[in-house]
């Protein structure tokens, strides 16, 4: 039997808490429920009925793709010692994870001591797998399929890995320096949203883009998305407590809270600009909300969940209108202007509204600006530089021809009727 990595330990059953552990499968099933169905679904309510089963096939392959590549190599990428930048290789096909049932013996992670280290991997796989199913969003209806399942496999190791190292990983570079990041602000949603603009940018607009309606095909879809969506966070931001407390119970609160502020501050401003409210931004601004309140879950009051959610509906809705204009990019479902602004509003305010009694650690608002920074500098170049590579090898986008027929016959040979 091989020795653990030097992030495992190996301990009796008996130091296994039931409680923490049910907890924690529970909320890692509400996270994989955030990606299949709940992402495919709010994608692809928003895109044009001939894009629907693609952009659905396209979250349910990164969920099968990045799943065997975590095994692989991602978690070790991610959570094992390493240095400052990333893990090592001493967990590659997960090697010293161990459950023996004769001995009463098995393997947990330093990071969460009374779980089994099955359930860690798991849960931070559900991470690993929503992340870079995110970015498809930002280039729907335009990259080729067999294009987009390269950039999501090389995505998840060169950069989703790395990134989850530095902030989560105590080794981690930005974990030595303060920067807070309770369950994945700039792991997954800064990082999500710079990539999704690096990728709609080099793939170029829609044909049509800016001259004719795009119209969203269901926006029915898109609600029920964004419900499974909401109550996945809670897994998502209450599992990260890494146990069944009263701090994962103070997150699930402020997760509902900062949805709930998000949703009305995008409401109302819509309402102000436009003349009336959409259900499409009802469901974003509850998405902004979420976002934002992800990195700051373990760390502040009700209060601040409540001032972080309106900053987050209203900063997103500039992000997906104004903003959005100005960059020029397409970026189809508005993943930078959700996912990144919202994250990066998320990660600064938790610098503000961070709570020693609540985390055990005071906000900094310079250590999370480094968090940002890094990130979209780190996110930016890596994704360009993954995009160009197969841009040349295989090629990024589909032809005019199957672009106007639609992704759905085009690429899978089947359609909604």
């Amino acid at each position: 039997m091989s020795l653990p990595p030097s992030h495992a330990l190996v301990v009796d059953a008996a130091k296994i808490n039931p409680g923490d552990t049910a907890w924690m499968i529970t909320a890692t099933a509400l996270v994989l429920l955030m990606t299949i169905p709940g992402l495919a679904m709010f994608y692809a309510g928003m895109v044009r009925k001939k894009n629907i089963l693609a952009t659905m096939a396209q979250s349910f392959a990164v969920c099968a793709l990045v799943s065997v590549l975590w095994f692989a190599v991602g978690y070790s990428l991610a959570f094992t010692t390493g240095n400052a930048f990333v893990g090592d290789l001493s967990a590659r096909a997960l090697d010293g994870l161990l459950f023996d049932k004769a001995t009463g013996r098995l393997s947990v992670h330093a990071v969460a001591p009374t779980i089994p280290e099955s359930v860690f991997v798991m849960f931070q796989l559900s991470f690993a797998i929503i992340t870079p199913a995110l970015v498809a969003g930002a280039f729907a209806e335009r990259m080729r399929f067999s294009a987009m399942l390269w950039f999501m496999g090389l995505w998840s190791l060169l950069v989703y890995a790395p990134v989850a190292h530095w902030v989560w990983a105590p080794t981690g570079w930005l974990a030595t320096r303060g920067v807070l990041d309770f369950a994945g602000g700039t792991v997954v949603h800064v990082n999500a949203g710079i990539a999704g603009l690096v990728a709609a940018a080099m793939l170029g607009r829609r044909i049509g883009y800016g001259q004719e309606p795009l119209m969203p095909a269901n926006l029915g879809y898109t609600m029920i998305g964004a419900s499974l969506l909401w109550v996945g966070w809670m897994g998502f931001n209450g599992g990260s407590a890494g146990a069944a407390d009263g701090r994962a119970g103070l997150a699930m609160l402020v997760t509902q809270l900062g949805a709930a502020s998000g949703v009305l501050a995008w409401m109302t401003a819509e309402w102000l600009v436009r003349g009336s409210p959409s259900l499409l931004g009802l469901c974003s601004g509850a998405v902004a909300g979420l976002v934002a309140i992800t990195p700051a879950s373990g760390f502040v009051t009700p209060g601040g969940a409540l001032a972080i959610g309106v900053s987050a509906g209203l900063a997103c809705y500039w992000g997906a209108t104004a903003l959005k204009r100005l960059l020029g990019a397409d970026d189809s479902l508005d993943v930078f202007g959700v996912h990144g602004i919202g994250g990066i509003v998320g990660a600064l305010l938790t610098g503000v509204f961070a709570t020693p009694a609540i985390g055990g650690a005071a906000g900094n608002v310079q250590a999370q600006a480094l968090g940002v920074v890094a990130t979209v500098l780190y996110s930016g170049v890596a994704s360009a530089a993954i995009l160009w590579v197969l841009d040349r090898i295989v090629g990024l986008r589909v032809s005019a021809e199957q672009e106007r027929v639609g992704l759905d016959l085009a690429l899978h040979g089947e359609r909604v009727e």
